[in-house]
């Protein structure tokens, strides 16, 4: 088996997190399409790793979180009854929650829509900020659950309740319905109303269909893989937050929120069991 120089690496980490598919850097590179999912999955396990190691301890005063939908193998009503039971292939939703100063990306999983998962994201978004702050996501009702359960009266909690002229789920919402009318909730604490928002978190939806090509409407470069699916995500998240210079920040969100003091790059992912730590 040929192994990939550096070089080549770092060549598919780039095209992933710019939204080509696999089959695209293929054509464009030369590299066989086994080789740029065993980076992809090599790698993205490596990113995940790191964005768990560094994302701690953080000071938040503003956090955002939104799902996002995608599939993976086959769109849900395709499925079988064994295949939703398992689960790994079928709608599966990105939950993300977000540093609404800094733009740092502070959590994200990957899984359907329940209560459990929210409830997952919660409890780390609760083991990553180390001080109370302020919580918006729009109306999921298992939100207001996950967070009772998880925070009690330790957070303060808004909600955002967008009435909709149609309402479509899933697979079926390839274009934002009309918004008829908006109100702000207040669901626990005492959380500033005028900071009550998605908005934030909602850009980042844009920018991870923008960036990955398997999030894309009407693709057929979706996800086959669970897995897959994971790492892509967590190469995304990797790459958003250590390595891009955020537009109106002029700095990456992970410098912002004072985690490093430098601009990463693929040299970093490539040697993590040498990566220099958080900046003191």
């Amino acid at each position: 088996m040929n192994v990939l120089s550096n070089k080549k690496k770092e060549l598919v980490l780039t095209h992933l997190v710019e939204g080509l598919s696999i089959r695209s850097i293929e054509r464009i590179t030369g590299i066989t399409k086994r080789a740029i999912i065993r980076v992809l999955c090599e790698y993205g396990e490596k990113a995940s790793e790191i964005l768990d190691s560094e994302l701690v301890n953080l000071k938040c005063n503003f956090v955002q979180m939104d799902e996002i939908w995608g599939y993976v193998g086959k769109k849900q009503k395709e499925c079988t009854e064994e295949e939703r039971r398992i689960g790994k292939v079928g709608d599966q939703y990105v939950f993300v929650a977000m540093d609404s100063d800094t733009k740092l990306v502070i959590s994200s999983l990957v899984g359907k829509r329940t209560l459990e998962n929210a409830t997952t994201i919660i409890k780390d978004l609760q083991f990553r900020v180390s001080n109370r702050f302020q919580l918006s996501t729009d109306a999921f009702s298992a939100y207001n659950e996950a967070v009772d359960r998880v925070f009690g009266e330790d957070i303060d909690y808004g909600q955002v309740h967008k009435n909709y002229a149609e309402e479509f789920r899933g697979e079926k919402r390839y274009s934002p319905a009309k918004i008829v009318s908006t109100s702000l909730r207040i669901i626990l604490g005492d959380p500033q109303k005028k900071r009550i928002s998605t908005s934030h978190i909602e850009r980042q939806n844009l920018t991870m269909r923008m960036n990955m090509r398997r999030l894309t409407r009407l693709t057929n470069a979706f996800s086959k893989k669970l897995e897959n699916h994971k790492a892509a995500i967590a190469l995304h998240f990797f790459h958003y937050n250590f390595m891009r210079i955020h537009s109106s920040l002029r700095v990456t969100p992970a410098m912002q929120a004072k985690i490093t003091n430098r601009l990463w790059n693929w040299n970093d992912l490539l040697n993590s069991n040498n990566i220099e730590r958080k900046a003191a």
